[in-house]
């Protein structure tokens, strides 16, 4: 099933118990509203369909994993309910994310910025290419990961995701982020990743769904109340958006684009 975005697209496909959902964007696999919504229906649904038992999610292409949020739409939004609007998309996948009964391994062939970082961290398992650099560029921009960050600080630890949020220019390796358990793999071909991510996803299929559901819930333990969290945390950056400062700055770099 693909459904087509405006030159993107989410597209879901399901071999032997295991479901591919891949996004793409012809802006470095950046996430505008409606690619949000529609992953975090694909998880939703793959979450519930009978015949998936393990979840790959990939972008399309050899560039960036995922570019974060869609300028164009950031420089857009003129309201503290469009900003809330917009921001709740993240909110929505890192829950869908979460609740998914099933595991959900993150294949990451590139470098993730903002919410790309968010969807690797809110994976169960993410196995990477050695050119996955990773950054938390928002507070560049006027605003903070304060969607994406409790699902960062729970991957990685309060000290690392303070370190990444508050130096938000600077690039931080595919080998930090392994050291930092945000990878759980680092391969230095995308071969290699997919062998691996191939031999996961197969054991996974044939192993037991109550048993993988019942270890999710205790892995993700303490995390019942990020409905309203990642709720509140929108309406934060989506108040914070439309500062002067941070529309000078969405506006700045999309001159660079």
């Amino acid at each position: 099933m693909i459904q087509e975005i405006k030159n993107g697209y989410v597209k879901t496909e399901t071999h032997n118990g295991i479901t591919t959902i891949e996004f793409f964007h012809p802006q470095s696999n950046s996430l505008p509203h409606k690619i949000l919504d529609e992953l975090a229906h694909a998880i939703h649904g793959a979450g519930n369909e009978r015949d998936t038992r393990v979840i790959v999610l990939r972008s399309s292409g050899q560039g960036a994993f995922c570019a974060g949020a869609s300028f164009d739409e950031l420089s857009a939004i003129s309201t503290k309910e469009e900003g809330l609007q917009f921001f709740s998309g993240f909110a929505h996948v890192i829950n869908a994310m979460r609740k998914c009964p099933k595991f959900i391994i993150a294949r990451i062939h590139g470098k993730c910025v903002g919410g790309g970082v968010g969807l690797a961290a809110a994976a169960d398992y993410a196995i990477a290419t050695e050119g996955a650099d990773v950054k938390l560029s928002e507070l560049a921009i006027g605003i903070g990961p304060f969607v994406v960050g409790p699902a960062v600080e729970r991957k990685i630890g309060s000290a690392a995701f303070g370190h990444l949020s508050i130096d938000a220019t600077m690039w931080r390796s595919a080998d930090w982020a392994k050291r930092k358990g945000l990878f759980a793999e680092l391969h230095s071909t995308p071969t290699d990743m997919d062998e691996s991510i191939e031999r996961l996803s197969h054991s996974l299929a044939h192993s037991s769904p109550d048993a993988m559901h019942e270890l999710k819930l205790v892995l993700w333990k303490g995390t019942d109340h990020w409905d309203q969290l990642l709720a509140e945390r929108a309406a934060i950056s989506g108040r914070l958006v439309l500062s002067t400062f941070s529309k000078n700055a969405i506006a700045s770099l999309r001159k660079k684009v």
